[in-house]
C-alpha cells in the first residue's frame, strides 16, 4: 500500500486525463453533491458534508480540507452507464417513394473513456448487479456494454456514514473489496494524505507513474481505523435474515395501507435508486410525418401506466405499488439474482419527499410476524 500526499491528488487525476480519460466526478451543484465532468481537484466538494435524514439533504461546511468528506448523494453511477434517455431508433420517409427506411442507432464501440472518481462500495455493489441485470444473461444490452467496457473505476473508502445509511447490515460497505481500479482511503488525522490500492494491472501502472511511498504500519492502521468508524456511525440498520419469505408471507399485511397513507407515488425512491433498472419506451413523430425516433427513458413501478395492460393497470393502487417496489427490492430479487436488489446506501429514504424509510417498513412488518 502506497501514501499520496493530499494535496497531490492532482496528479492521479492528470495521469488519467493524460491516458485519454474524461473524469467524472463529485462536485457541488444546486446544493448538493453530484456527479458531473470535473476536470481537477479544485472541482472536487473541499471541505463540504452533508446531513441526511428521511426527506431531508443538506450541505453542511466542515472545520477541514476533506475533499471526500460527505456520502452519497442524489446520483448514482447507474446515470453514466445506464442513461435516463437513449435514442434507439429513427424512421424516415422517402419523399418520393413513400418508402419507411429504418435507421437502428448503431452502438458506438469506441465510446469515450471515463475515469469515474470517488466510487463508494455500495456504488461498487450496485455497479455489479447492474452488470447481471444487462450482461449476465441470455440478451446483453449492447449500449450499456460498451460504455461498462469503457471505465477506469477510483473508488473512495467511506470516511463518513450518511443519516441514511446502511450499507453495513447489506454487506456493502464501507470498505470497497472488488470493482476498482484503485482505491483512496482519505486520512486527515496528523498530515493529510491518501493510502493507494491498486487492484489491477491499469491501476498499478497509473500508480506507478505518482509521487507516492510505501505506507507504514501506524498509516495502515489510521486507515483502518477511518473504515471502521464509518462503519460503525451508520443511520440506520435493516434486518436481512429471513426477509425474502417474511415479504412474501405479507402480502395482505396492513402495514402496506399505512405506507401508502403517506406515499405519493411520485418515484423519487426509484429513480435516485443505484440499482432501479427499468424502462419504457416512447415514440416521437415529427409534425410533417416524415421522421420518427424510438426513446428508451427510464420508468418506475410507482406509475400508473407502468403495469397498463389492455384491459388497465395492474397496480392501480399506491398500496400495490409500493408493496411492488419494496418486495421485489429486498424479496424477490433474490429469485432472479441470487441477491437482494438493496446496496443500503439509503438515497431512497433522504430523498422520499415524505420521509418514507424501507428500513422502517421492513421492521414494522418483521415485527407483527
Amino acid at each position: 500500500m502506497d501514501v499520496l500526499d493530499h494535496r497531490n491528488l492532482d496528479s492521479l487525476l492528470q495521469a488519467l486525463r493524460e491516458r485519454g480519460y474524461r473524469l467524472a466526478g463529485p462536485t457541488v451543484k444546486e446544493g448538493a453533491i453530484v456527479y458531473e465532468e470535473i476536470f481537477g481537484a479544485a472541482d472536487l466538494p473541499t471541505g463540504w458534508t452533508d446531513e441526511q435524514d428521511g426527506g431531508h439533504y443538506r450541505l453542511l461546511r466542515r472545520d477541514d480540507e476533506a475533499l471526500f468528506g460527505y456520502a452519497v448523494g442524489p446520483q448514482s453511477w447507474k446515470r453514466n452507464l445506464h442513461p435516463p434517455v437513449i435514442r434507439t431508433l429513427t424512421t424516415r420517409r422517402n419523399g418520393k417513394t413513400g418508402e419507411i427506411q429504418v435507421v437502428t442507432e448503431p452502438v458506438d464501440e469506441s465510446a469515450e473513456r471515463w475515469a469515474f472518481i470517488g466510487v463508494r462500495s455500495c456504488d461498487l455493489h450496485a455497479i455489479a448487479k447492474l452488470d447481471r441485470v444487462f450482461l449476465g444473461g441470455r440478451f446483453v444490452n449492447p449500449a450499456y456494454e460498451a460504455r461498462r467496457g469503457n471505465i477506469f473505476v477510483v473508488a473512495v473508502n467511506c470516511g463518513v456514514a450518511g443519516g441514511t445509511c446502511f450499507c453495513v447490515s447489506m454487506d456493502t460497505g464501507p470498505r470497497a473489496t472488488f470493482g476498482y481500479d484503485i482505491a483512496l482511503t482519505e486520512v486527515l488525522d496528523g498530515e493529510p494524505h491518501f493510502l493507494v490500492e491498486a487492484a489491477t494491472e491499469g491501476g498499478r501502472e497509473v500508480v506507478a507513474t505518482l509521487e507516492t511511498r510505501q505506507a507504514s504500519a501506524d498509516e495502515i492502521e489510521a486507515g483502518e481505523q477511518v473504515v471502521e468508524r464509518t462503519a460503525e456511525s451508520m443511520g440506520r440498520r435493516l434486518e436481512t435474515e429471513g426477509l425474502p419469505g417474511l415479504l412474501a408471507a405479507s402480502r395482505e399485511h396492513p402495514r402496506w395501507d399505512e405506507v401508502a397513507d403517506r406515499c405519493l407515488t411520485c418515484g423519487n425512491c426509484t429513480m435516485v435508486c443505484p440499482t432501479c433498472f427499468c424502462t419504457t419506451v416512447e415514440d416521437v413523430t415529427d409534425l410533417g410525418g416524415e421522421e420518427a425516433e424510438r426513446w428508451q427513458k427510464w420508468d418506475s413501478c410507482f406509475t400508473l401506466d407502468f403495469t397498463n395492460l389492455h384491459g388497465g393497470g395492474v397496480r392501480v393502487s399506491p398500496r400495490s405499488r409500493y408493496r411492488q417496489w419494496l418486495t421485489h427490492k429486498l424479496g424477490t430479487w433474490h429469485d432472479q439474482f441470487g441477491e437482494s436488489g438493496c446496496v443500503g446506501c439509503g438515497r431512497c429514504i433522504t430523498w422520499c419527499p415524505v420521509g418514507i424509510d424501507i428500513t422502517e417498513e421492513a421492521e414494522a412488518i418483521r415485527a407483527d410476524a
